[in-house]
């Protein structure tokens, strides 16, 4: 590009100083000055982390000659004798949405160059801000120095530098550069930023897009923190850059103190790996890496990690006690259309616990679900197939115990009315195979009180047990039942507002079953009243349900002067033969049985498919609510269930003696009970309750709070459980959850939980973090304390993890296991 004046334009113009206001070429060499200014204010120093900072490579804008240009000034200066050509005073010069202003602009026409004075700022298209105090460049504008430069860009970062340089039309030196995301203090900006860079020398390199610190510094709150001779970051404008990422420390008593920096090579765009290795000074190299990759209709990701423990004493009566340690994950997710997607999670470990102590997984997690499945939604229908993998991750976990489980579940609601009410069918599939019976005792005297290294707490100690002794939580061999039903249903409200819900449904379940020998002792020994034991080899099983019934509603509403209350009695009438093959089919996803306020209306009160209610039933029950002016609302339940005539399902156990012992096996059941109350929308309190229905003792109480009052946040549950023998539950359950959180200022917040067992009189779970959080930078310190994953001998597993964020740079863990054997 040529910069200048047509002759007549320059030479013929008369002599002097005037005020000027024009547009056109005469003004041209304007737009090269946009043009380089632009380059300059490229840089952006960004993330440190190269897989998630954000570059692109920025080219010099080209002028358009056939765009309109805008120049005002005070003056116009003609120089003849030295050939230049000034627009002196408030310049402003407009150009394709670009805005540059300064005290003086000059063109030296026998210099080639360009040069602007005073206060220079440039506004660019995109809402970049740049200033300097002069501003030169070259003719070509490819070369050229600005001095005390500052660039302020929309995502509020901000760049300022003595002087920059510019060479070679890509490469950009900033001499004694300062880079920071935060912004300055409204009140005191004259204050240090929290945080910011300070180098000798930056140099940002656009055909690489990299920007390289060197003699860097970093500061918070202008004292100086940490010392980098040399380090470099991707061009902010990269999404994805080849390069190191932040760095990872861990400490622990089994491992020693471990240190790492990963490193991530973007391959394609499409496709990535991250090689992550790590040193612990005791057990040596812990090679790990992940490769990812985004398919047209997906994505999916491998992870792998392995070790040969340097110390395998450390691990001595544990899992870990091996030389070679690792483990292989992946995950994926793909749609099929806008209704299907399928995918898969796999975990493969050389040992349950290996996740754990090189801290693979969260502190609190205590399994690992591999599966596969195939998942659609329509508008009225849904199905789900999948194949599940449980690896527990606790010193007690048994594998062996844990069952491999296969399922299929499928609803569908009828687009069009039958018979004037709604319609639906529902299936599901479950196949469970397992190696080992999994029994569980019913006393102290036959429990592991707190298990032992592969044994779960509660575990029979008994080899041979008999049915009084222990039940069986989980069968050993394969098991595999379809079960479908179909569902009708209406609602008709009458004159007088009567709710009236007549209700049928038919199921049917099919099922075999291959059970693995179990103990004579239990198979053929002594039970108790209900009990109906699983017995061990093969049978084909089939049973079938016919329901209908009849849900009786009558809301009574009163408008009062202190608000609004309605009472509402309901009565549900279920008419049904006697459930069949009790016993017979393994009951394994049964077996969480509460009664409740939740399920006191539910036709069948399981909450799976291996068992059925049967029996005729009624269900009553009465609600209150009281809308209270200006003082919340309260809300009541009170119900009981009452077996008719016909086999009471829950008085006849499975073989994990399901439904015995739950307030509903007696003829006239338990009565349940909620009650809550909220005066605002930020404060709740709720209370469940189950009384005996012969003397009206306490069977089960929960109770909870929750408030959230300007900064703070709290919450409190608090639970009694009588004992429940022979479900395995042969002590007083009692204990409190609490956790609280508190906003100190906008910036600053702590919180923390407290879960104490009342029964054994001891805390087994404490947590507690403070955090900061502004718009540049994070801090978190998190500490963990639980005691129920390292098994009884080895106390609990205490972590502490101090995170590190700056924003646009990246973010540091650092990662330790104190005061207890556990490994993180």
């Amino acid at each position: 590009m040529t910069v200048g004046f047509p002759p007549a334009e320059g030479h013929g113009a008369a002599t002097g100083r005037r005020a000027s206001r024009r547009s056109g070429s005469g003004w041209a060499f304007a737009v090269g000055l946009l043009c380089a200014a632009i380059g300059f204010a490229v840089l952006q120093p960004g993330t440190a982390a190269a897989q998630t900072a954000s570059f692109a490579n920025t080219k010099l804008p080209k002028a358009d000659p056939n765009k309109k240009m805008l120049v005002t000034a005070d003056e116009l200066v003609y120089d003849y004798e030295n050939d230049k050509i000034s627009a002196v005073g408030n310049v402003q010069i407009y150009y394709d949405g670009s805005t540059l202003e300064a005290k003086r602009v000059t063109f030296d026409r026998k210099a080639n160059t360009l040069r602007a004075e005073g206060d220079v700022l440039l506004k660019q298209p995109d809402g970049k801000v740049l200033t300097a105090n002069t501003m030169q460049l070259t003719e070509d504008f490819r070369d050229g120095f600005l001095d005390s430069l500052r660039v302020d860009t929309p995502d509020k970062t901000h760049f300022a530098a003595t002087r920059a340089d510019r060479t070679d039309g890509n490469i950009t030196v900033f001499q004694n550069g300062v880079y920071t995301a935060c912004e300055p203090c409204k009140d005191h900006p004259e204050k240090p930023v929290l945080w910011q860079i300070k180098a000798a020398r930056i140099v940002h390199n656009q055909n690489e897009q990299m920007i390289y610190y060197k003699d860097a510094t970093l500061e918070f709150f202008g004292l100086p923190f940490a010392y980098f001779p040399y380090f470099s970051s991707p061009d902010p404008t990269v999404k994805r850059k080849t390069g190191f990422l932040m760095p990872e420390f861990y400490n622990n008593s089994m491992l020693g103190i471990g240190a790492g920096v990963p490193f991530f090579w973007n391959i394609a765009p499409d496709r990535d790996l991250t090689f992550d290795p790590l040193y612990f000074s005791k057990q040596g190299l812990l090679a790990k890496g992940e490769w990812r990759q985004r398919l047209i209709d997906g994505s999916y990701n491998i992870r792998a990690a392995g070790i040969q423990q340097q110390d395998i004493e450390q691990f001595a009566g544990l899992p870990g006690y091996r030389e070679n340690r690792g483990m292989v994950q992946s995950s994926g997710n793909f749609v099929i259309n806008s209704q299907w997607q399928w995918g898969w999670d796999g975990t493969l470990t050389s040992d349950r616990t290996f996740l754990r102590d090189y801290g693979l997984i969260g502190a609190a997690e205590t399994e690992k679900i591999s599966q596969a499945y195939l998942t659609g939604q329509g508008d009225r229908s849904f199905f789900d197939v999948r194949g599940m993998y449980f690896l527990g991750l606790s010193v007690t976990d048994n594998q062996d115990l844990i069952p491999v489980v296969g399922t299929f579940n499928y609803n569908y609601v009828f687009g069009n009315p039958i018979f004037g009410g709604e319609a639906g069918v529902k299936v599901n599939f479950n196949s469970v195979s397992r190696n080992e019976a999994d029994f569980v005792g019913t006393s102290a005297a036959t429990s592991w009180v707190g298990g032992a290294t592969g044994i779960p707490p509660g575990s029979c100690l008994l080899s041979n047990p008999n049915p009084t002794q222990c039940l069986l939580r989980g069968a050993p061999g394969d098991y595999q039942r379809l079960s479908g039903e179909f569902y009708w249903k209406k609602t008709l409200t009458d004159a007088a507002g009567q709710m009236w819900t007549p209700f049928a449904s038919a199921r049917v379940d099919v099922a075999h079953a291959n059970i693995s020998a179990l103990p004579s002792s239990y198979t053929d020994g002594p039970t108790l009243a209900g009990q109906n034991v699983l017995q061990s080899g093969n049978d084909d099983l089939i049973r079938a349900m016919p329901v209908i019934g009849l849900d009786y509603r009558y809301p009574f509403i009163s408008v009062e002067n202190w608000g609004t209350q309605t009472i509402e009695p309901r009565a549900q009438l279920i008419i049904r033969p006697n459930e069949t093959s009790i016993g017979k089919f393994p009951n394994e996803d049964a077996q969480s049985l509460v009664f409740d306020d939740a399920n006191l209306f539910s036709v069948s009160k399981y909450s799976g498919w291996d068992r059925v209610e049967g029996g005729s039933r009624l269900n009553v029950g009465v609600t209150y609510t009281a809308a209270l002016n200006g003082a919340g609302v309260v809300s009541a339940v009170v119900g009981q269930s009452y077996s008719l005539f016909g086999k009471n399902s829950f008085a006849y156990g499975d073989m994990a003696n399901t439904g015995l012992e739950s307030g509903l096996e007696t003829s006239t059941s338990d009565y349940v009970a909620r009650f809550s109350y909220s005066p605002t929308n930020n404060l709740e309190f709720i209370s469940r309750f189950r009384f005996d229905e012969a003397n009206y003792t306490l069977q089960r109480l929960e109770l909870e709070g929750r408030t959230s009052i300007d900064r703070l946040s709290v919450s409190a549950t608090y639970g009694r459980y009588e004992p429940q023998p022979l479900l395995g539950y042969y002590q007083e359950r009692e204990g409190v959850l609490t956790t609280a959180s508190y906003k100190l200022t906008d910036v600053w917040s702590v919180s923390g939980g407290i879960r104490y067992n009342i029964a054994q009189a001891s805390i087994d779970m404490t947590t507690a973090a403070i955090t900061y959080a502004d718009d540049c930078f994070t801090l978190a310190l998190t500490y963990l304390s639980d005691y129920s994953i390292n098994g009884p001998n080895n106390g609990p597993n205490n972590t502490v993890m101090l995170t590190i964020g700056l924003r646009t740079l990246g973010e540091t863990k650092v990662r330790s296991a104190i005061g207890s054997s556990s490994t993180q």
